[in-house]
């Protein structure tokens, strides 16, 4: 993993140095090929204007005389320029030179030099003009002529190329130089931010391998970034509290799974082996028989309401929203069912529904089962003489099955906890003997399948159950 960051970050670096080197380069190149043109240009013009001021001059004097040297000498002052007159064979006869005698006088012109000028009638270029000068020099030149318009010589400017080609490569050198530490600095941070970048995904890597061993205690570091590794990092810890909860639920689920199976089945064992063996006299048979059969019919409402279970939340939301149903009519028709039951404890039971019903959607038969779990509950835990009270509403789009009864009120601790597999709180578990402790589970679970919510209160003896359902458009 490592490596692959370094690889990427490495790669990156190299493109934006490339980048860089390419766009300096041409700079660098563009600018060095506009200043020679410029500084060419500027010597054809100060040739041009030597060669006109030439012309002149000749009508009244002699180009190879003093007092014409000394004007080249300001004018080469002036444009920081050297100039050279010649002869039509290339011999120098003066030039701008503050000595007497300038170096360059009775030197003659290389003839390629000569020819080239005599046939193009001018000359550019960038050399020593054939040994003339020991450096390299900005070279241009044009012919002069006589009054009739003949060619009477030629004027030659030249311009030191030696400090401009010195500061062009000295910027070259610090281009490049500038380049390598650039290069040196980007490898180095690329290097630690490879690293910074590769630690909490490597952390992560080593905690799935734990993952796959069964530790899902590892959490990585991390979490704490702005970027997205950060982000990575905290849905990492989060599916990890995920994952440790529901391997905790699923130890628990078969800790209660086993632990429920094993009661009514040490019970049968027990009552069977005694009435098999003789320690239980025959006057007392049909008793053990009669709990025999109550634990085995609680074994099969266990394994029955835990394989509805399995069915119901294999089911998708949409899946289940297909049919619609009238929630008050199914309401009062479950209510119906324990009527016997509310007369034996004398409850009294107040129904509040609209006359012409709510259509809701999801799974009717689901939703009777959680009206069923939610009454059974209400009446188990209702004091005889107690108080029933049922309502469906609408409310903010929604529609709203509400189940009261007045009783003891639930502990608050106990609240977050009734809807849990297995869970049943002290006062439960001395009225309930035969339950299975699925019932509010059920509840719960049947409302999350159909993308709904439950709530329940419990305050001042008054318990109410609200679950919600999605109206029929």
């Amino acid at each position: 993993m490592h490596s692959y960051f370094f690889k990427n970050f490495i790669m990156a670096a190299l493109l934006l140095l490339l980048s860089f080197i390419v766009f300096g380069a041409s700079f660098l190149g563009l600018g060095r090929a506009y200043m020679q043109s410029e500084r060419q240009e500027n010597l054809e013009t100060n040739v041009e204007e030597i060669s006109q001021l030439a012309t002149a001059y000749s009508r009244t004097g002699r180009l190879d005389d003093l007092s014409f040297r000394m004007v080249l000498s300001t004018l080469s002052k002036t444009s920081s320029s050297d100039y050279l007159i010649c002869d039509l064979r290339g011999n120098i006869m003066s030039c701008s030179h503050e000595e007497f005698r300038c170096p360059q006088l009775g030197k003659t012109i290389d003839p390629s030099i000569m020819r080239h000028l005599s046939v193009n009638g001018s000359y550019s270029s960038l050399d020593t003009l054939g040994g003339i000068y020991s450096k390299p020099h900005y070279l241009a030149a044009l012919p002069i002529f006589s009054p009739d318009g003949a060619v009477l010589a030629y004027v030659f400017a030249a311009s030191d190329a030696s400090n401009l080609i010195n500061i062009w490569n000295t910027l070259y050198r610090i281009f490049f130089i500038s380049t390598l530490i650039i290069m040196a600095i980007t490898l180095i941070i690329s290097f630690v931010s490879a690293r910074n970048q590769s630690k909490p995904v490597n952390e992560i890597a080593r905690a799935s391998r734990r993952f796959a061993h069964g530790d899902f205690s590892v959490r990585v570091s991390g979490t704490d970034r702005p970027d997205e590794i950060g982000a990575l990092a905290t849905s990492f810890n989060q599916m990890a509290e995920s994952l440790e909860l529901a391997d905790k639920r699923r130890s628990d689920f078969l800790a209660n799974v086993s632990h429920e199976l094993r009661t009514p089945m040490t019970s049968i064992s027990g009552f069977a082996d005694g009435i098999l063996d003789g320690t239980i006299p025959p006057e007392n048979q049909r008793q053990y028989l009669e709990t025999i059969s109550s634990e085995t019919k609680r074994l099969n409402r266990l394994v029955r309401r835990l394989l509805d279970l399995s069915r119901m939340q294999s089911q998708s939301v949409e899946e289940i929203r297909k049919s619609s149903f009238d929630a008050c009519e199914l309401l009062v028709e479950t209510l119906l069912v324990f009527e016997k039951r509310i007369n034996d404890k004398k409850l009294d039971v107040n129904v509040e529904v609209p006359d012409d019903g709510i259509e809701v959607c999801g799974d009717r038969d689901s939703i009777n089962q959680v009206i069923y779990n939610l009454l059974e509950n209400a009446l188990k835990f209702s004091p005889e003489g107690g108080e029933l009270s049922l309502s469906v509403f609408k409310q903010n789009g929604k529609a709203y099955v509400s189940v009261k009864n007045n009783g003891e009120t639930i502990p608050e601790g106990d609240i977050p906890l009734i809807f849990e597999r297995f869970h049943k709180s002290d006062r439960s578990r001395a009225l309930d003997r035969d339950g299975v402790g699925l019932g509010l589970y059920i509840v719960k679970t049947i409302i999350g399948s159909h993308g709904e919510d439950i709530a329940v209160t419990s305050r001042d003896g008054i318990t109410e159950f609200v679950f919600s359902l999605t109206l029929k458009k």
